[in-house]
């Protein structure tokens, strides 16, 4: 009984195959059908390996929120030269909520040498060509961004020369923590002083011929310091033509999420437009000296993810890669015989000569052709 159960299984599971097997009596090869089996399979060997590059790319994924956290800090990273000594310059930050920020909460005054030496003009000419290309084309922020890393390292590298020369600038680095409002960082002449109505700084103890704000950004960032990201003001070296010139920065601050399958940070991106002007009192050209980074926050948060394409995708992509290239070189292989043998068979009715026809006796002709002629002689 359990053999005839299994047996009738059997020959239903046989019933429902959808690929029946001709013998191989039936089956006729030919080179034209061999030929195009060749390059069937090396199509499908040169698309699958392009395919399967394909799946092991990831592309970045853009989201767009409002930003709702106002009462969190924004965290600014520092690192910039100016060409004058620590004594005469100080740098602090005032927002809109005349809150106040002094240097000393975070910020660190090096003597440094402002010329940099020949490994440091590599590094910040390859940043300066990073940058331009980063302008001309916008997806190299996608590398960027996949690329980062926390043990990479895009800071400027120590001097490997003994320079006996003095020091003549002075390199103001760190981080400080402000609110999450519009501001202004600036580095002017003199260390600044708390005011009742904003803030001072004692510049009438430094001689006026001194003022030298000449500078070099070499990092500025908002948010979490995220070693490998390249921003746009990296790199950004500004020589000033006059004592009283003022450089002017104005910073638009995107709150960033950045998760990739190296790295997951709170971090910012910012546009920036610079402008530069000599402060000359007597042509109307008013101002203070120094260096000035006005920044504001948008109202909008941006989520970067890192995506790859799931296994499932590119399961059914393959299949479909395999089963078109099968069909479609099927049905040209069928077509393209069909034709050929329409023309040979053209050829053919073409150089058929028709044979003179037989008269009969009752004045009938007969145009078929003899089965049997019999030769006798």
């Amino acid at each position: 009984m359990r053999r005839l159960n299994r047996k009738k299984t059997l020959n239903l599971v046989k019933e429902l195959d959808a690929f029946p097997k001709v013998p191989d009596s039936y089956v006729e090869t030919s080179a034209s059908g061999g030929t195009v089996s060749l390059i069937a399979f090396t199509t499908m060997a040169l698309l699958t390996i392009m395919e399967f590059s394909v799946y092991q790319d990831t592309w970045m994924k853009y989201e767009y929120e409002v930003d709702k956290d106002f009462s969190s800090k924004l965290r600014i990273n520092i690192d910039i030269t100016v060409a004058m000594k620590c004594q005469y310059v100080g740098a602090d930050v005032l927002d809109l909520a005349e809150t106040m920020v002094a240097s000393a909460d975070g910020l660190v005054y090096e003597p440094v040498i402002f010329d940099l030496s020949p490994q440091q003009k590599e590094w910040q000419r390859m940043l300066q060509v990073i940058q331009s290309r980063l302008q001309e084309e916008h997806s190299l922020q996608d590398v960027i961004f996949k690329s980062a890393f926390k043990s990479a390292s895009t800071a400027l590298p120590p001097r490997e020369d003994d320079s006996s020369q003095p020091p003549d600038a002075c390199r103001i680095r760190g981080h400080l923590y402000v609110n999450k409002v519009a501001g202004n960082f600036h580095i002017t002449v003199g260390k600044a002083i708390p005011h009742p109505r904003g803030h001072a700084h004692l510049a009438a103890l430094v001689n006026h011929d001194s003022y030298n704000f000449s500078h070099r950004i070499d990092h500025l960032s908002f948010g979490e310091l995220v070693p490998g990201i390249i921003n746009p003001l990296d790199g950004t070296e500004k020589i000033a033509v006059d004592h009283n010139q003022m450089f002017q920065y104005f910073i638009t601050v995107v709150p960033t999420k950045l998760h990739t399958y190296k790295i997951s940070a709170d971090t910012h991106q910012f546009s920036v437009t610079e402008r530069e002007r000599v402060i000359n009192h007597a042509a109307g050209s008013h101002g203070v000296s120094g260096i000035f980074m006005k920044y504001d926050l948008s109202s909008l948060m941006v989520t970067v993810t890192e995506e790859h394409m799931p296994f499932w995708q590119f399961f059914v992509r393959l299949c479909g890669i395999v089963g078109g290239i099968f069909s479609t070189t099927g049905m040209l292989h069928g077509i393209g015989k069909f034709i050929v043998e329409i023309i040979y068979c053209r050829f053919r009715v073409a150089s058929y000569k028709p044979v003179s026809s037989v008269p009969f006796e009752d004045g009938h002709t007969d145009n078929h052709l003899p089965l049997l002629e019999n030769n006798t002689h």
